[in-house]
């Protein structure tokens, strides 16, 4: 069926309603708009479902969160009645539809025989992996776009570990999506549906329970309390009640929260964009900390996954520290935190992602722990994280990844910017007890361990064509592997998608551990790092630049040049 056929299936379809009905009947005349939502269904990933607002096929809709529920029920039913029995965790954020496609997704998966335990209102995303853990579900649903623009919403699922679903499990959702029609196929009724208990209070206990177990060092924060003073914001969004309640807890005495942002609203009216990778949204806060004198910030995304900081660069200005910054400042910690108190377990282990910066290795090796790699995503970092402690290999202190995720403790398998916070916070009173804010702190870390820099380069190729240029700037680079780019040689070609490593100066072959993933690496004769891979929820290319110097100029140089090399592959 051609899009235009199928945009008047959907718009003869008396499912919809009179508004949506009117949405499409709008567009009738434009056909590349109809283009754009009817050309194909959303693709259903390991990270599930994400796009942008809509009536259509290629829009997050009721229709298409339910068929997507649908197809992930039947999977679910397919582990038998006994693995059925343990039910389903449901959660959502602060977006606009969010808790209407929650409870869609909640009635589907009761009338297909399927226990649900449903929020009774907005949560953070590691709440809902935590509960997926706690309660025993085989998996859950999470209504959220994460940090996305306001237009957008998403369908994120995960599996009994607490972690996003398997790829065999992803594969088996999204043929089965392609199967059912997307009004006809879901269950909309049942004379006897399975039941759906909602979770509150009690579970957000057991969870602060969890946060406030990892705490190191709670006489550095006491040494402080009565004077240290923070910021706190979470973009209108998921954190705005467990993370002041958990700073609380730490004993913190003077969090301010901004209180514009404080507001759940998923139109997100005080910023372009609900994400603490942009300083620009941080602007109130700001505004509040010069006031109040207060030296860190803190801020987490819409869903509560992620959590960025400014620190007070001395001079009264502040500045948003990356996530490798963040992570760096934070393994370190850690680290020194848990020697002092007597936490440090046997075997410990740090986890990072491919794209994350060397400088986390050079931490944890230079303090005695082992340092693996993973692809990106914390299903990756789950795994390893489980496949280490498991057989006695090692035990993880902590796993991030360069976009602002940690993840803390054996509580969660995913990013929590809740437990972060905590740490975070701790951290920052710690180093203030020393008469140092983070910013000092970091350039302290880059005397001890040298001086990085790293720039995350984001290709954007939108429009129905992106994905066809994504493919093919990545197929060309595997046709024609570079030897040398910006005047540098290349030392090795790596792709992670067969695990094959090419000495370029003689040809040699050698086999990674990792492979199965579509990225491209090119280890580079000055040592920095650069890695090439689509993104897999958005229409982009990310090229990631790990560089390393003799100083800071040196290595922010090494950025600069390679940065031109990466805005040239857009042709």
């Amino acid at each position: 069926m051609s899009y235009r056929d199928t945009y008047k299936a959907w718009l003869a379809n008396p499912a919809l309603t009179a508004e949506e009905k009117a949405e499409l009947e709008a567009i009738q005349n434009d056909d590349k708009e109809i283009e754009s939502r009817f050309f194909s269904q959303l693709e259903f990933g390991t990270a599930g479902l994400r796009g942008t607002m809509g009536v259509g096929l290629y829009r997050m809709n009721l229709y298409t969160v339910s068929h997507a529920t649908q197809a992930f029920a039947q999977v679910i039913l397919a582990e038998g009645p006994e693995t059925v029995k343990r039910g389903v965790a449901v959660c959502y954020d602060c977006r606009n539809h969010s808790e209407e496609f929650a409870r869609a997704a909640a009635r589907i998966l009761s009338n297909n025989g399927i226990p649900v335990r449903l929020f009774d209102a907005l949560r953070p995303t590691p709440e809902l992996s935590f509960a997926i853990r706690e309660y025993g579900c085989i998996a859950g649903i999470n209504i959220t776009a994460s940090h996305n623009p306001k237009e957008y919403n998403g369908y994120k699922v995960y599996w009994e570990d607490g972690a996003q679903l398997p790829p065999n499990h992803a594969d088996q959702v999204a043929k089965i999506m392609k199967e059912l029609d997307v009004f006809d196929g879901p269950r909309l009724s049942c004379p006897t549906p399975a039941p759906i208990t909602m979770m509150g209070e009690e579970t957000d206990e057991k969870f602060l329970a969890n946060v406030m177990a990892q705490v190191n060092d709670q006489a550095a924060v006491d040494k402080v309390a009565d004077t240290f003073k923070m910021v706190y914001t979470p973009f209108h969004g998921t954190g705005h009640k467990l993370i002041p309640e958990a700073l609380k807890r730490l004993g913190m005495k003077h969090v301010i929260c901004v209180p514009e942002q404080m507001v759940i609203d998923g139109n997100f009216p005080t910023v372009v964009s609900p994400n603490p990778e942009n300083p620009e949204g941080f602007y109130l806060a700001v505004e509040i900390a010069k006031k109040e004198g207060a030296d860190f910030i803190l801020g987490s995304d819409p869903d509560a996954d992620r959590v960025g900081i400014m620190v007070n660069t001395g001079n009264g200005e502040f500045k948003v520290l990356t996530g490798n910054q963040t992570g760096v400042l934070l393994l370190d910690y850690l680290i020194g935190a848990m020697k002092r108190t007597g936490k440090l377990p046997a075997n410990p282990v740090a986890l990072k992602t491919i794209v994350t910066t060397e400088m986390a290795r050079k931490v944890a090796e230079v303090n005695g722990l082992k340092c693996f790699d993973t692809f990106t995503g914390f299903k990756f970092l789950a795994q390893k994280k489980d496949q280490l402690e498991g057989s006695g290999e090692g035990n993880v202190i902590m796993s991030y990844e360069e976009s602002y995720g940690y993840m803390l403790g054996s509580f969660v398998r995913d990013k929590d910017a809740v437990t972060a916070a905590v740490a975070m916070t701790e951290m920052a009173a710690w180093y203030a007890g020393q008469g140092m804010t983070l910013y000092d702190a970091l350039l302290a870390l880059y005397e001890k361990y040298g001086f990085y820099s790293e720039r995350t380069m984001n290709l954007v190729m939108p429009g129905l064509d992106g994905l066809k240029k994504m493919a093919e700037l990545m197929a060309n680079l595997r046709e024609h592997p570079p030897v040398d780019i910006a005047g540098v040689a290349v030392k090795e070609q790596k792709d992670y998608k067969d695990g094959s490593v090419v000495n370029v100066a003689d040809g040699s072959r050698s086999a990674m551990e990792l492979s199965g993933s579509n990225v491209l690496r090119y280890e580079m004769a000055d040592g920095t790092s650069l890695i090439v891979r689509p993104s897999g929820t958005e229409p982009k290319v990310k090229v990631y630049i790990l560089a390393n110097g003799t100083s800071k100029e040196d290595a922010e140089t090494k950025v600069a040049k390679y940065a031109a090399w990466a805005e040239s592959l857009k042709g």
